[in-house]
């Protein structure tokens, strides 16, 4: 039997940040070094979870 959706609530929290949090967002700007630390981190999750599925 399908199962039929007819509504979604998704509930989200804002913070401000704080001084040292959040790098790249607190520096103001992406330089590269930030940037490459951030794709790698990216990278390293999407890994994770790709291995995470093929295990039984």
């Amino acid at each position: 039997m399908p199962l039929e959706i007819k509504e979604i609530v998704i509930t989200a929290s804002v913070s401000e940040l704080v001084d040292g949090e959040m790098g790249i967002a607190a520096s103001g700007g992406t330089s590269e070094e930030s940037r490459a630390q951030l794709i790698a981190d990216c990278v390293e999750q999407v890994l994770e979870i790709l291995s995470e599925k093929r295990e039984p």
